[in-house]
C-alpha cells in the first residue's frame, strides 16, 4: 500500500471518528500514532509524542491564550459586556432592528475581550434576547443576530483562532491580530446593514425601540468606559509596539480582575468561575495544539500535503480558481466539523499550496478566519446555533438557522470583498509594523 493511500485511509478513519463524536484531540492522537507507527515505527512515533507534546507546551508565546481567555471570562463576570452592549442599546436601539444591531455591536465589542465565538454567543445571548423577546421581535432575527454576533470572537483581536493559525504556520501574532481588526469592523458594518434590510423590507420582524434621552446616553456611555479602555490599552498596546501580544493579555487580564475588585463588581466567587472555565478552555486549546503536532508528521510522512498540492496546482483553473477550490472545501467542511479542527487538519495541506501561489499568508490567515466563522453557524454542526438554543430553549433549531442565513451571505460578502481588495486586511500590518 502506498504511503499516499495509507494517508487518505487515515483522513477518512479520522473523519469517521469526529462523526461519531470522538474529541478532535483524540481522535488526531489516535490516527498520526497509529499512521506513524505503520510508515515508520512505534518508536518514531512515541518520540513525536514527547516532542511534540514537550514543544508545545514548554512554548511561551502560548501563554497569550490563556491570559486572553481569561481577561474576557472576567469581564463576562464583572457585568463589563452588559455594560457596552446597553451603551449600544442607548444609542441605537430606536432603529428598526435596533436591538438586533446593538447585540452585534455589543458582541464585536466583547470579542475584543474574549477572543471567543462561543463566549460571545452566551454572553450576549443572556444578555440581549430577553429584551428583543419583550420588544416583540421575530425569533429569527433575534436568534440570527446573536449567533452570527458571536462568531465576531474569532475575527476581532485577540482572536484564539489567529493565535492557533499563527503557530500552526509560523506567523506573526502580532500582524494577524491587526490584519483582523478592519474586516472585523466591515464585517460588524455588514451584519448591522443586513438587520437594516431585514427590517425595512419586513418591519414586522424587529420593531423601533424606546428613545433614549441624550442624558441616558451619556450615562450608558460613560459605564461602557472600562471595558472600552480595557481594549485600547491591550490592543492599542500591541498596535503601538510597546508590548508584545503575551504581555498585553497578562495585563488585559490582571486590569480586569483590579478593576472588577475595587468596583465590587467581580465577586470572589465569580473570579474562581472565570479562573476554572479559563483552565478547561486553554487545556482542550493545548491539546488540540499537540494533537495537530502529532498528526502533521504522519500527513508528512504519507507525501499526501504533497500530492494534494500537486493535484490542486496542476488544476486549469489558475490561482483564484483554486483558491475558490480550498474555500469551499472549507465551507464543505464547516457543515460537519469544529472549527479548530478544521484548521489543524487543513493547515499542513493547504497552507503550503496558497503560499506557492503567490497569496499572503497573513491575508490567508484572515480569509480562513472568516470560513471558520462560517462553519459556526452552518447546519448542521453550527455549536454558536445551539448556544443560542441552550439559551432559548423555546425556538425551535430550525427558526434560528432560517435566522442566520442573511447573516451567512454578508460573509460571503465579506470573503468576496477580501479577496477583491486584499489591502482590507493588509494595509495595518503593512503599514505598522512594515511590509514583509
Amino acid at each position: 500500500m502506498s504511503p499516499e493511500l495509507i494517508g487518505l485511509l487515515g483522513i477518512a478513519v479520522l473523519l469517521a471518528m469526529l462523526a461519531f463524536r470522538v474529541p478532535v484531540a483524540i481522535a488526531m492522537f489516535i490516527v498520526g500514532l497509529a499512521g506513524v507507527t505503520i510508515l515508520r515505527n512505534e518508536r518514531v512515533a512515541l518520540s513525536f509524542l514527547a516532542s511534540e507534546g514537550f514543544s508545545i507546551a514548554s512554548n511561551a508565546d502560548l501563554l497569550v491564550i490563556p491570559l486572553f481567555i481569561l481577561m474576557g471570562n472576567v469581564a463576562t463576570e464583572s457585568g463589563m459586556s452588559r455594560r457596552l452592549y446597553d451603551a449600544a442599546y442607548a444609542w441605537i436601539g430606536h432603529w428598526r432592528g435596533g436591538l438586533a444591531s446593538a447585540t452585534v455591536i455589543g458582541s464585536g465589542g466583547f470579542a475584543a475581550l474574549s477572543g471567543s465565538s462561543v463566549a460571545s454567543a452566551l454572553t450576549m445571548g443572556r444578555v440581549s434576547l430577553g429584551e428583543m423577546e419583550r420588544f416583540r421581535y421575530a425569533n429569527s432575527l433575534a436568534c440570527g443576530s446573536v449567533a452570527a454576533g458571536g462568531t465576531l470572537g474569532i475575527l476581532i483581536p485577540p482572536s484564539t483562532g489567529f493565535v492557533l493559525y499563527a503557530i500552526l504556520t509560523q506567523e506573526s501574532i502580532g500582524r494577524l491580530f491587526l490584519a483582523g481588526v478592519l474586516p472585523g469592523l466591515l464585517l460588524i458594518a455588514l451584519f448591522v446593514a443586513t438587520i437594516l434590510i431585514l427590517t425595512t423590507v419586513n418591519p414586522a420582524l424587529g420593531p423601533k425601540g424606546p428613545v433614549s434621552t441624550w442624558a441616558e446616553r451619556g450615562r450608558a456611555s460613560f459605564r461602557s468606559l472600562p471595558l472600552i479602555l480595557l481594549v485600547l490599552t491591550t490592543i492599542g498596546g500591541i498596535y503601538g509596539g510597546f508590548f508584545s501580544p503575551t504581555e498585553a493579555a497578562g495585563i488585559g487580564a490582571l486590569l480586569a480582575i483590579i478593576y472588577g475588585l475595587v468596583t465590587r463588581t467581580l465577586s470572589l466567587r465569580g473570579l474562581y468561575r472565570a479562573l476554572i472555565d479559563s483552565v478547561s478552555t486553554t487545556a482542550v486549546v493545548m491539546l488540540i495544539l499537540i494533537a495537530a503536532h502529532v498528526f502533521g508528521p504522519f500527513l508528512a510522512l504519507s507525501h499526501l500535503s504533497t500530492a494534494v498540492g500537486n493535484f490542486l496546482t496542476a488544476l486549469p483553473i489558475g490561482p483564484y480558481g483554486v483558491l475558490i477550490v480550498i474555500l469551499a472545501s472549507y465551507l464543505v467542511l464547516g457543515c460537519f466539523m469544529e472549527g479548530y479542527a478544521m484548521l489543524v487538519l487543513t493547515m499542513p495541506i493547504f497552507f503550503p499550496v496558497v503560499t506557492g501561489l503567490g497569496f499572503d499568508p497573513i491575508w490567508f490567515g484572515v480569509v480562513v478566519v472568516v470560513m471558520l466563522e462560517m462553519g459556526l453557524i452552518t447546519p448542521p454542526v453550527g455549536i454558536n446555533v445551539f448556544i443560542v438554543k441552550s439559551v432559548a430553549p423555546r425556538v425551535d433549531l430550525s427558526e434560528i438557522f432560517r435566522g442566520v442565513l442573511p447573516f451567512l451571505i454578508a460573509m460571503v460578502l465579506l470573503v468576496a470583498l477580501l479577496i477583491l481588495f486584499p489591502q482590507i486586511a493588509l494595509i495595518l500590518p503593512n503599514t505598522m509594523l512594515g511590509a514583509v
